[in-house]
This record gives structure tokens, C-alpha cells and sequence, in this order.
């Protein structure tokens, strides 16, 4: 996959799935597809239409429209565009208020998912003062029509761009239409009744309901990080954990202890469980601070553990720390890659009176872990 911050530098003609996409979601998965059906070169998918009806329920998803289904014209898929995901960088609201965010799929993990996808380019559009103050109309000529050659555009329902966020879904469709250009708006998509979306992911993950942040994301909840060194106080508790440097923006869930399976990325020769590649063939523009060798797809087999989040205050800790215990695993960890998938929480994060109950509840933590994993396998 190719991935470029520069207009000058994307391969066109393209099919564009537009927005921010943080968390590459079930919802954004939906956006993304169109733009598959192009690069498939066949008639774009028509689903049935109690898919997107109101009483349409298929493995607990439901995406309401106003019709009788979304309609894709047939012969869109005709053509050689490149599928093709648009986004923003930084996100625009985190360029008008000047306050970082922190995102569920910083970038290195969102060309790993866009990728696994399908997905052949991914263009980052520079947020400027610039960008921002293109009108609706402008936005569309300048940016998708003449520098990204656009033949079909695919966005959400609740899309909106050009200056002072003026243009809504519907505008978009207009505007590109007077260009021979074919837009699809997509209909929500509800899980429980739930719109899925990357606020409520959030919001579960803060409450620390991981199987129901799970099910929206459609795959369980990741962190990936670099083993560095810590202080060393779970060794000496008998419990040995990998401190986990994980990335400045991404986005932690609430404080406390997790069951999770971990993916040591760096142990191809100990694991023969592994694909043929571990690496995500992704072409980085220079521009854009990543390296190809940071773009990791975990493909091992998982290794069961425990996970913390937080301060430690039985130890008197003063910084947060991620904290991973493996269990039936021993081996030299520092300086490896690992990415933990969130599987269910377990307790919040608590002070004990001693060392003693705290090794204790650790204990009792681990069976968790492993009773909650065992039936996981069953199921």
C-alpha cells in the first residue's frame, strides 16, 4: 500500500473512501468497501435490502436508511482508479483548538488495518490554514476532482467539510455530480441498537467495557509497544512483566488490570505458528515520519496474559505504566515489539495493604485470565 502526505505524489485516478477514519471500525469498514468493489473491478456490492433497513438484522448489525436499500449503480467498478482512503493530518479538530489528540489507530497501526483491508493508497491531506478555508466548492474542484482525479467517492452520512465545516454528505454528492463524479453516503451502521462510531469506542474503553468496545471495533482492542526497561518490581514479586513504550497519541483505556493475548512480533524463529510475513508491504513517503519496518502485522500465535494500567499504588508508583505479564512464557523481551489485544477487564486498579495481598490478587488475576481465555476458545 502506498501511503503519501502529497497530492503531487498520489497515484490517480483514484476511488476515495473520505474521512478520518480513527479506528478503522465496522462503520468506516462499510465506507471503505466501494472503494474495494472498484478495485475488484466488479459491479459494486448491492447488499439485501433488510441490511439497511431498520428491521434488518445480520450478526447484530443494523444500518437504517431513509430507502430501500443503498442502490450501487452497476459499471462504477469499470476503470483502473486506485482504492483509495482520504484523510486528514492533524485531525481538524485538534488543528483548530491546538490540543493533541489521542486516536484509537495512531498512524503506524491505521495503514496495518487499511492495508489488512484491501486498501492500495492512502493519502494524508495536510490540515492547513489553506485547506481549511477552501469553500465547499472549492474543496471538491481543487482537491478531488483535479489533483486526485476522482471517478467514485464513498463517505459516511455525518461527513462534513470545506470552511466552517459548511458542506454536509449531501452538498458533497451535488457538488461532485456536477463533475461526472459519483458519490455514495452510507447509511450508519448500529450494533445493539449502538451507532458505531469512534466516540462511543471511547467511551466504552473508559468504562472499561471491552467486549462491547470490541464488537464495534470489529476485532479486540490493540496496543503495541516497544519493551524498555522498568523498574523490575514484578520480577521480584515473582510476577516478571514487559513495560510496554507505547505510542505519545494513542488512546488508553481505563485504568486497571486486563485478561489479554499478547503477539511477540519479533520471534518468528521461535514461533511456528507465524504467516509467511510478518510485515506490511506499505511504499512510506519520506515525508511522513514513519518506517516501512514500523508498519508490523502480528500474525503469531497469541500468548495469554495480564495487563496494567496505571500508576501501581501498593509500590507507591508516580507515572502511568502498561505493564504486561505472560503467563507460561519466560525469555528476554527487551527491546521487542508486542502488541496486546484487550480481551475483557478485569478490576480496576486498587492499593493493598501489603505485598502479600498483592501477590495474592495477582495470582487470582492470572486464573482469571486463564479461565476467561479457556472459555474464550470454547466458544
Amino acid at each position: 500500500m502506498r501511503v503519501t502526505s502529497s497530492l503531487e505524489t498520489a497515484l490517480t485516478p483514484t476511488a476515495v473512501a473520505l474521512g478520518n477514519f480513527d479506528g478503522v471500525h465496522r462503520g468506516h469498514q462499510r465506507v471503505v468497501q466501494p472503494v474495494l468493489n472498484v478495485l475488484a473491478n466488479q459491479k459494486p456490492l448491492l447488499l439485501p435490502p433488510d441490511v439497511y433497513s431498520w428491521g434488518g438484522n445480520i450478526e447484530g448489525e443494523v444500518l437504517p436508511s431513509k430507502g430501500e436499500g443503498l442502490a450501487l449503480r452497476s459499471g462504477v467498478g469499470k476503470g483502473n482508479a486506485y482504492a483509495t482512503v482520504v484523510t486528514f493530518d492533524p485531525h481538524p479538530r485538534e488543528f483548530f483548538t491546538g490540543m493533541r489528540r489521542t486516536l484509537l489507530t495512531p498512524l503506524e497501526e491505521k495503514v496495518v488495518q487499511l492495508r489488512s483491508l484491501g486498501v492500495e493508497q492512502l493519502v494524508l491531506l495536510p490540515f492547513t490554514r489553506e485547506l481549511a478555508c477552501l469553500s465547499p466548492n472549492e474543496f471538491v474542484e481543487k482537491i478531488l476532482v483535479q489533483q486526485l482525479r476522482c471517478t467514485l467517492i464513498s463517505v459516511g452520512d455525518d461527513f462534513r467539510f470545506g470552511k466552517g465545516r459548511a458542506g454536509s454528505s449531501a452538498d458533497l454528492q451535488a457538488i461532485a455530480a456536477s463533475y461526472g463524479v459519483e458519490v455514495l453516503i452510507i447509511p450508519p451502521l448500529l450494533c445493539e441498537d449502538e451507532r458505531i462510531s469512534s466516540s462511543s469506542i471511547r467511551q466504552h474503553l473508559l468504562h472499561g467495557d471491552i467486549q462491547k468496545a470490541n464488537r464495534l471495533l470489529g476485532r479486540p482492542y490493540s496496543l503495541t509497544g516497544m519493551v524498555v526497561k522498568g523498574q523490575q518490581l514484578g520480577t521480584k514479586l515473582g510476577f516478571p512483566t514487559a513495560n510496554l513504550q507505547l505510542p505519545k497519541e494513542k488512546f488508553l483505556p481505563r485504568q486497571g488490570v486486563y485478561c489479554v493475548r499478547a503477539f511477540i512480533e519479533d520471534s518468528l524463529e521461535k514461533n511456528d505458528c507465524q504467516s509467511e510475513d510478518s510485515f506490511v508491504n506499505a511504499e512510506i513517503d519520506p515525508a511522513i515520519n514513519i518506517s516501512p519496518l514500523e508498519v508490523k502485522s502480528p500474525r503469531l500465535c497469541p500468548i495469554s496474559g495480564v495487563m496494567n494500567i496505571g500508576y501501581r499504588p501498593t509500590v507507591d508508583g508516580t507515572t502511568s505504566t502498561v505493564e504486561v505479564h505472560l503467563l507460561d512464557w519466560s525469555g528476554d523481551l527487551y527491546g521487542k515489539t508486542i502488541t496486546v489485544t484487550l480481551e475483557e477487564f478485569l478490576r480496576p486498579e486498587q492499593k493493598f495493604s501489603s505485598l502479600d495481598a498483592l501477590i495474592a490478587q495477582i495470582q487470582a488475576d492470572c486464573t482469571a485470565a486463564r479461565a476467561f481465555l479457556q472459555n474464550l476458545r470454547q466458544v
